[in-house]
């Protein structure tokens, strides 16, 4: 079974940077994209970005857009997540997933355990 393992979570103040990784065990050919969800406290699961295996292409939530960035390395399997200009409100649950090119979490079958991130103010 493949396993999908973030890491780079942490506390920083608001306004500072962090750097997501998720490494992925092997790669299947049932994924075509690879993303990135949250969830904070009491709150529901969110979509922040993804990305197509293929070609690149870029989805993004209104609220990260210009803060955000996902990329992969395909040659290590890894995935990343370039988080700029952080908010209190990013504070959340980060969560690594790999299935269909969607912003939908009920289209990605494969998920990491996660990694905190705190946003001071």
């Amino acid at each position: 079974q493949v396993q999908l393992v973030e890491s780079g979570g942490g506390l920083v103040q608001a306004g500072g940077s962090l750097r997501l990784s998720c490494a992925a065990s092997s790669r299947t050919v049932s994924w075509s994209a690879m993303g990135w969800f949250r969830q904070a406290p009491g709150k529901e699961r969110e979509f922040v970005a993804a990305i197509a295996l293929i070609g690149g292409s870029t989805i993004y939530t209104n609220s990260v857009k210009g803060r955000f960035t996902i990329s992969r390395d395909y040659a290590k399997n890894t995935l990343y997540l370039q988080m700029n200009s952080l908010k209190p409100d990013d504070t959340a649950v980060y969560y690594c997933a790999a299935g269909r090119y969607s912003s939908l979490p009920q289209h990605f079958n494969s998920w990491g355990q996660g990694t905190q991130v705190t946003i001071s103010s």
